[in-house]
């Protein structure tokens, strides 16, 4: 990669010796970790959405016993309120498994791959990405947030090819 002075900051640029297969696979083991990220919020959405059909049961047997309905709300009450949603577990049980299990190991490894390989760069895939797919002296593809943009040397944004 060519670096120029108005590329990436220093913590977004390959360090010296690292080759173009390192930062792909490192680019592959992020996207990985991202998608354990969403897997994680799934679970998490999973845990909230559970909990809050619990809560609401509590107004379903209130509603079907004020309705006269003493028998069904009991049978909500004993045999879904509070009941495990796999055996012997509880939601915030199945994500804190998941956390010690995978997750933590997963994120544990993977910084500890990015520090030895990359001195700790996070996402160099992707900042190269952006840097091989930036239009010069256009001000919406600058290349750090601090960099200033020079309006006066952007592009039209509708030239008129005629």
């Amino acid at each position: 990669m060519t670096r120029r002075e108005d590329g990436p900051d220093r913590d977004h640029q390959r360090p010296d010796g690292v080759s173009g297969l390192t930062v792909e696979a490192l680019g592959s083991l992020s996207k990985a970790l991202e998608t354990v990220e969403r897997a994680r919020g799934h679970l998490y959405g999973f845990h909230q959405l559970t909990g809050t059909a619990d809560l609401e049961l509590d107004r379903a047997v209130r509603l079907l016993r004020a309705a006269g309905h003493d028998g069904w709300a009991d049978r909500v009450e004993m045999d879904i309120l509070g009941r495990n949603v796999i055996p012997g577990h509880w939601t915030f049980q199945i994500v804190e498994a998941y956390d010690r299990t995978y997750y933590e190991p997963f994120r544990s490894l993977e910084r500890q791959v990015v520090g030895e390989l990359a001195a700790g760069r996070q996402h160099l895939y992707e900042a190269e990405m952006k840097e091989a797919r930036r239009t010069p002296h256009h001000p919406d593809h600058i290349a750090r947030p601090d960099e200033p943009t020079s309006g006066d040397d952007a592009p039209d944004p509708d030239p008129d090819p005629a």
